[in-house]
């Protein structure tokens, strides 16, 4: 005889974690936390690596002094102090430059 009209739901019990089954949940949250620091702290000590290949560089045209060029590719530095960086990487005695001299410029602009 079938049962017209009458709705059987079966209720899944609510999920329950053996203590085996909590320290492997815990494991694995301890692994991937892990790992994500490992990402981090790896990603994190490139930051500071110096970049490769070789360093930006430019031509002196005529006319060029060595003001010009570090007002140039140094415009937020100090006048003074961009002049003596370029002099220092480029081992300058003096503060003439040719034209067609090619310039080791910073890094970091």
């Amino acid at each position: 005889m079938a049962m017209v009209g009458h709705d059987v739901r079966q209720v899944a019990p609510p999920l329950r974690l053996t203590r085996r089954g909590r320290a492997v949940v815990l494991g694995l949250l301890m692994l991937v936390a892990s790992l994500a620091s490992a990402v981090l702290f790896t990603t994190a000590s490139r930051a500071g690596d110096p970049v490769a290949g070789p360093p930006p560089t430019i031509t002196v045209r005529s006319g060029d002094t060595l003001w010009d060029i570090a007002a140039r590719v140094m415009p937020s530095r100090d006048g003074h102090r961009a002049v003596a960086e370029l002099r220092d990487l480029n081992d300058l005695d003096g503060y003439g430059v040719q034209p067609g001299q090619v310039l080791i410029l910073p890094r970091n602009g």
